[in-house]
């Protein structure tokens, strides 16, 4: 019955992964990777430099075909999706440089027309409330104007899906949290199901209604913002008693004195493991930016 539950929701969800392997050099990018995103939902894909994030992306939305595994995009497959499915999609990749050749304004008339939710006058509003030169070649922008046009033209089209790929990368400060709150505005209003990536924790925590941890091409742990202060912890066991530590952690770090931290997490009854509970164990509550740090290092 679960198994027949689980093929409902990856069938009806906007975007669904499922045993994504893939491989470059002889180098393991993906290592099976399942990953569903429910209609509505705020994910952000959170990893280091070269945790896989933008091939996974990749990967979901049918732009090269893994070695292993499966993606669909509102229930078909992501390899041949429908002109009205990719009419329901944005995609923000990590460097934008298509159509360089043209102006802003050239680029989005010209994109408009395939979108049939196409808001001429967001865009509009957009250039000039984020100072770009409508006229001026995207080629001649800098690398954080022509990362904001990206975004105007992802934002412009009303998608059903929104998907960024480090998204603030190129954006001072200032520029992020409004592009943030644009995005967290738009999925509130409107819906959107939205997946963006990203290796700044504070980013997350504004707009994200859930958090996955990508590590090394395998997915870590997927969890509510709001539950991994209370679902994760970090367990620190003396030398003389380390060896009851729990068999299975997030990361597990062994210090020069001969104790032992681990991340652990509460089972599905909400208990702690048992070695919690030790005489000299310490239990030490994490919050994202740490679980991250502790995750990732």
């Amino acid at each position: 019955m679960e198994a027949v539950l689980h093929e409902t929701e990856t069938r009806m969800a906007p975007l669904a992964a499922s045993g994504l392997i893939h491989a470059y050099e002889g180098r393991n990018v993906l290592t099976g990777v399942d990953l569903v995103l429910e209609p509505g939902s705020v994910l952000g894909l959170i990893g280091r430099n070269g945790a896989g994030k933008s091939t996974l992306i990749r990967a979901m939305l049918g732009l090269f075909k893994p070695l292993a595994g499966t993606a669909t995009v509102f229930g078909e497959p992501a390899l041949t999706l429908s002109d009205d499915a990719k009419a329901r999609i944005a995609y923000v990749p990590q460097q934008p440089d298509a159509l360089a050749w043209l102006s802003a304004k050239q680029m989005l008339d010209f994109i408009g027309r395939f979108y049939p939710r196409w808001d001429k006058n967001f865009a509009a509003s957009a250039l000039e409330r984020w100072q770009i030169q409508p006229n001026k070649l995207l080629a001649k922008l800098s690398p954080g104007e022509r990362q904001r046009v990206d975004l105007i033209r992802a934002l412009a089209s009303q998608p059903d899906l929104l998907v960024l790929d480090e998204p603030a990368a190129a954006l001072d400060p200032v520029a992020r949290r409004e592009l943030l709150r644009e995005v967290a505005l738009r999925a509130g209003e409107s819906g959107t199901t939205v997946l963006f990536s990203t290796h700044i924790v504070s980013d997350l925590e504004r707009v994200a209604s859930d958090v996955a941890f990508l590590h090394q091409g395998a997915l870590l742990m997927r969890c509510g913002v709001d539950e991994t202060k209370e679902r994760y912890a970090r367990l620190w066991l003396p030398g003389h008693i380390s060896a009851a530590a729990p068999a299975h952690s997030l990361s597990r770090r062994h210090h020069d004195d001969g104790s032992l931290s681990l991340v652990v997490e509460r089972d599905a009854q909400g208990r702690w493991p048992e070695a919690t509970t030790l005489p000299g164990a310490r239990v030490d509550a994490l919050g994202l930016e740490d679980l991250f740090v502790e995750i990732a290092e």
